[in-house]
């Protein structure tokens, strides 16, 4: 197999027009927090004790950036700071209700814009896309050596 074939082309072409869907928020249009703000709730959602330095890099923003986030999630409710329980001189971060609700919403809405777009679709081609696409993101998650 070619090293650039026209498959490798068109998923490279087709993750392009996904992470600028997910840039401008498409997914999340309806949602009542910015975009920003709404990727440190996701972001604490998906780590077990979150702090602004654990959040700067699962973000992509250097640590002023995410230190601004968080304060503007905490002062809009959706984020509350906690002293750690094995160490209190360090805050960790947490969902409060609010926002847990905003989460819940914004992943109903994607899973329902994603149910839309494969309506058409058998349950068999559903399944094959979920399994190839877990199966895709795991191999982009492994680390790979130069020679391989």
């Amino acid at each position: 197999m070619e090293e650039h074939d026209a498959v490798t082309e068109a998923v490279e072409a087709a993750m392009v027009r996904i992470r600028r869907r997910q840039t401008r928020g498409a997914l999340g249009k309806d949602s009542p927090v910015p975009h920003a703000v709404f990727g440190v709730l996701d972001a604490v959602a998906g780590t077990d004790a979150a702090t602004v330095g654990t959040l700067a890099p699962a973000l992509g923003v250097d640590q002023p950036r995410a230190s601004r986030l968080v304060a503007q999630a905490v002062s809009s409710g959706h984020l509350e700071r906690v002293a750690d329980q094995h160490d209190g001189r360090r805050a960790v971060l947490r969902l409060t209700p609010a926002g847990l609700r905003v989460l819940a919403a914004a992943r109903d809405g994607r899973r329902a814009a994603m149910a839309a777009a494969m309506a058409n679709w058998t349950d068999h081609e559903r399944t094959e896309f979920a399994h190839l696409l877990g199966r895709f993101i795991d191999a982009l998650d492994t680390p790979r050596s130069i020679d391989s």
